[in-house]
């Protein structure tokens, strides 16, 4: 699993029928940043990837790719790639808390 945080999200009218209805989230992965291990840094990358929790722009989640992605509930059948699977409340690194979940 890995840390990213939402950036966007997908709209696409015309995909495989098992995809109908489902919401896709663009997920920038989070690193923790080898100079300051109390911060994190974006990767260079982003990430298409099937939403199962209501994630929303601008929130830190977890996700998961290739086929681990599959196992998350009710995905085995769905050509996916990553898969938003938890919602991050807070991370705590060396001692330090790195990130905390804006509430309300």
């Amino acid at each position: 699993m890995y840390l990213g945080k939402v950036i966007g999200s997908v709209v696409s009218t015309k995909k495989d029928a098992s995809m109908r209805g489902r919401k896709l989230l663009i997920v920038r992965p989070m690193l923790v940043d080898p100079d300051d291990p109390t911060r994190f840094k974006a990767g260079g990358n982003t990430i298409v990837a099937i939403d199962t929790l209501g994630a929303g722009e601008g929130e830190l989640v977890m996700f998961a790719q290739g086929s681990s992605a599959r196992q998350a509930d009710g995905l085995k059948q769905l050509p996916v790639d990553a898969a938003v699977v938890g919602l991050i409340d807070t991370v705590n690194i060396g001692g330090h808390k790195t990130y905390e979940a804006r509430n309300g």
